[in-house]
């Protein structure tokens, strides 16, 4: 049975988080809000648990895995920058957009994608999500909480308990997400100075990065 926390959306309670945090730790998977919608995230270094997350969303290893970032100066750690990626990102940071990037040699082989060595990479604009990603102190791998066979991802903390109870290890319930997708954006071309691809458009604004 996953243990379920229930916390204030602008002022989420420490101690819940902290025990959130310690599922982490532990291997568990969680399900979690972001400022698209709710999410499934793991450790980055736990292989078991990574697994576990593809298992849950039944998707393979060409399957594009996220990492979740408290800011800018994590994700120099994990994707090579230069100074024009670097300048569309902090505009678009923190927001619902994720960026496709070149992959560093940080970022373990099984988390990139298999072919291009690229990876997903993203900074949250959601409160609790980023109080528990500084608890953890450092990325999530996550994915967008998807049902298998189903096209459209849950918003109800309750009903992802209920669905996925044998599956997470816990579920932070901080409100309705605001349900659309992140937009996508590929910027490995921007490295030998061709322009940025938008792979999808959704919630984050295309306008506001001059696209």
């Amino acid at each position: 049975m996953s243990q379920y926390f229930e916390v204030h959306p602008d002022n989420p309670q420490p101690r819940l988080l902290k025990q959130a945090a310690q599922l982490l730790e532990r291997g568990g998977v969680l399900a979690v809000p972001t400022d698209s919608s709710y999410a499934l995230v793991c450790h980055l270094d736990d292989k078991a648990a990574a697994d576990r997350l593809r298992r849950i969303r039944q998707v393979d290893d060409k399957h594009h895995l996220t990492l979740l970032c408290r800011d800018l100066s994590e994700l120099a750690s994990y994707a090579r920058v230069d100074n024009r990626q670097y300048r569309l990102l902090k505009l678009a940071t923190p927001g619902p957009y994720t960026f496709i990037l070149e992959a560093s040699k940080e970022v373990p082989r099984r988390l990139s994608h298999p072919s291009r060595k690229t990876i997903g990479l993203r900074v949250p604009g959601h409160h609790t999500l980023l109080e528990l990603l500084a608890l953890h102190g450092g990325p999530l791998l996550a994915t967008t909480l998807i049902p298998p066979g189903e096209t459209a991802p849950l918003n109800d903390a309750s009903e992802i308990r209920e669905r996925f109870q044998h599956d997470l290890a816990g579920v932070i319930d901080a409100g309705a997400c605001a349900l659309e997708p992140t937009t996508v954006i590929d910027l490995t071309a921007m490295g030998s100075g061709g322009e940025p691809e938008v792979i999808r458009e959704g919630q984050g604004a295309l306008a506001p990065l001059g696209l």
